[in-house]
């Protein structure tokens, strides 16, 4: 008994420290270190000027709020952009919001909220700030999907504004399109409109596609052009739908056809 007192007596500190380690350790671990976060920003508050949290709340919420402002005020200004290029056409049938578009086929399809109930059947073209979009493809009732000029599978007739020289528009997955030529030695120039063309089946005549970029003479079985198109595919969020009636369900030949003819 006297053995273990007097070892008490020298080991009692050492005891204590060890325990009250232990349980500060288990107590910081149970709490995920919470309350020495808070002792420490506790202590060093008056050392850290600035705003208190409830000031960093409402700063930030004010924030919020300013940025819904701007958000608000663009798509305003693009839907009053809209409704004034929705006028210049007589024939549009429908504005419409872009509601789906795949990451995995960006620059082929667009899913609208507009369909059957409001009109829109397919074979019905698209366009949109700038220019040609592409056509419905299929309907729902309340939804349709837009094959983009830009898919590898559309087919455009076209022509260049200025030469009035023909050709065939095909998608390759870009802001780009290839315009490929019915004449060997076409007039064409970098800068040209390029609009389509009346031998077109699929779309209306004279809708704005893009400006040449750069020309290939060169290249078999007939010379090519790279179009930029002039509406924004990428960044697209509205667009105009336009009754029209495909007069067959393909386009226009394909270029040997046409060249032979």
């Amino acid at each position: 008994m006297f053995a273990l007192r007097r070892w008490w007596t020298r080991h009692a500190l050492k005891v204590g420290m060890v325990t009250l380690a232990i349980s500060s350790a288990w107590f910081l671990r149970y709490n995920d270190g919470a309350v020495l976060y808070e002792a420490y920003h506790w202590l060093t508050r008056p050392l850290q000027p600035g705003l208190s949290r409830e000031q960093q709340f409402e700063s930030s919420y004010i924030l919020e709020l300013q940025q819904r402002i701007v958000e608000l005020e663009n798509q305003n200004q693009a839907l009053q952009e809209l409704a004034s290029y929705q006028d210049t056409l007589p024939d549009s049938v429908a504005t419409a919001a872009v509601i789906g578009r795949s990451a995995d086929h960006w620059w082929q399809h667009l899913v609208l909220n507009r369909g059957s109930r409001d009109g829109v059947v397919p074979g019905y073209t698209v366009t949109g700030p700038g220019g040609l979009v592409g056509r419905v493809v299929a309907v729902s009732p309340n939804t349709s999907r837009v094959l983009m000029i830009v898919d590898p599978t559309s087919r455009v007739g076209a022509k260049v504004s200025r030469s009035r020289a023909m050709g065939v528009i095909r998608g390759q997955t870009s802001n780009r399109v290839v315009m490929e030529f019915f004449d060997k030695f076409p007039d064409v120039k970098a800068g040209d409109v390029v609009v389509t063309s009346s031998y077109s089946r699929l779309f209306p005549r004279d809708i704005a596609v893009g400006r040449v970029e750069s020309i290939d003479l060169t290249k078999s079985p007939a010379p090519e052009a790279t179009i930029q198109l002039s509406a924004p595919l990428s960044v697209l969020e509205w667009v105009v739908i336009h009754s029209f009636e495909p007069l067959e369900s393909v386009d226009i030949p394909t270029l040997p056809e046409a060249l032979e003819g």
